[in-house]
């Protein structure tokens, strides 16, 4: 049987300035740095995390993650072979921008899954056939992510992560395929390592057939783990991380953490997942490289570890503290912030820090 070699990135987090006025940079020549890491590969996947405008309607809330067509095409083409829309920024721009950009996907001969007009579509694999080994996709989105709208049997949206369907159509996949993939978008953002409730998840979808198992959403790398021959990682993190502007003028932007990611590339061979790799990869803004420093390498071992440690509820809970109470403060004791800083503020925060003690 011949091999297929796959590499799965994180987060293509696509976002421009509406106004027109923000910095732009050449999409094609941020790629670079990792061309020659991904054309060595058979496959390319990867979190297409956007909308296209569409007839201009978008939902109420922010952030919203609205690319342009040349955006899209500059980045995707040449470079993908199949991209997961199972993420909580493809309805941004409602169902036109949805359309818009499967439309876009199809014109450049790029697979899709995770989203559709109904249920069924959303559930259904992307298949490719690669050197006559068939690897289907699957993937779907956790209703705690924040996604927008959600597939039903009449209703256009995101594939709901629904463990017991997914697992009896990763069975049926098995008896058609050669290799299944499942990409989840799942878990808390900036978390080091994911809850007890995903391993149990995970681990379930590995032994029901899944040959990989790939996490996004997070931002930020979290760890790896091989179930039954199966690897699984949580999180890959962001590959590519625009930044992302509000109606207001204020600018969401990523810090080196959450501008590091890992590019897993595996052999799909009869044995199933061989030679795994994580690598780290850094998007400067202007680039994205495979990181050299030093910095990205430790955060995939600090993460392998503490995935390795178990995770247990409680250890969770002290993780939902350090990201939810902890990190917000020690972030707005930046000077820039400080400057700022009202003493209702200071109130609130340590409120803040008193609630989230008690609810230990």
């Amino acid at each position: 049987m011949p091999v297929v070699r796959l590499a799965a990135v994180g987060d293509v987090l696509l976002a421009t300035d509406p106004s027109g006025l923000g910095p732009t940079c050449d999409a094609e020549a941020r790629l670079d740095g990792v061309r020659g890491l991904l054309e060595g590969c058979d496959i390319v996947v990867g979190n297409l995390e956007c909308a296209l405008p569409g007839s201009g309607e978008t939902v109420p809330t922010e952030p919203r993650v609205v690319a342009t067509p040349h955006l899209v095409r500059r980045v995707v083409e040449g470079t993908f072979n199949v991209v997961s829309l199972a993420n909580n920024h493809t309805f941004d721009c409602l169902e036109g921008g949805y359309h818009q950009v499967r439309d876009l996907l199809k014109e450049i001969q790029v697979s899709c899954f995770g989203a559709g007009d109904d249920l069924e579509g959303a559930a259904a694999p992307a298949v490719l056939d690669v050197k006559g080994i068939r690897v289907a996709f699957l993937g779907a989105v956790d209703e705690r992510s924040g996604a927008r709208q959600f597939a039903g049997p009449h209703q256009c949206g995101v594939a709901p992560f629904d463990m017991g369907r997914m697992a009896d159509d990763i069975r049926r996949l098995c008896r058609q395929v050669d290799h299944v993939v499942v990409s989840l978008h799942w878990g808390e953002e900036r978390f080091l390592f994911p809850s007890p409730m995903q391993i149990e998840q995970a681990r379930a979808l590995a032994e029901a057939g899944a040959s990989l198992v790939l996490g996004h959403h997070p931002h930020v790398i979290q760890g790896m783990e091989v179930h039954q021959g199966v690897p699984i990682i949580y999180s890959l993190g962001s590959f590519l991380a625009s930044d992302v502007p509000f109606a207001n003028g204020d600018v969401l932007t990523w810090n080196r953490a959450e501008r590091t990611g890992c590019v897993l590339t595996a052999d799909l061979a009869r044995a199933g997942a061989v030679n795994v790799r994580q690598v780290p990869i850094h998007d400067r803004g202007d680039r994205i490289e495979v990181d050299g420093s030093g910095f990205g390498a430790k955060r995939i071992a600090r993460a392998n570890k503490a995935l390795s440690r178990g995770v247990t509820p409680a250890r969770y809970r002290r993780e939902y503290f350090r990201v939810k109470t902890i990190k917000p403060i020690l972030d707005h004791l930046r000077w820039s912030e400080l400057k700022r800083l009202r003493l209702r503020s200071l109130r609130n925060a340590l409120g803040g820090i008193l609630r989230a003690r008690k609810a230990e």
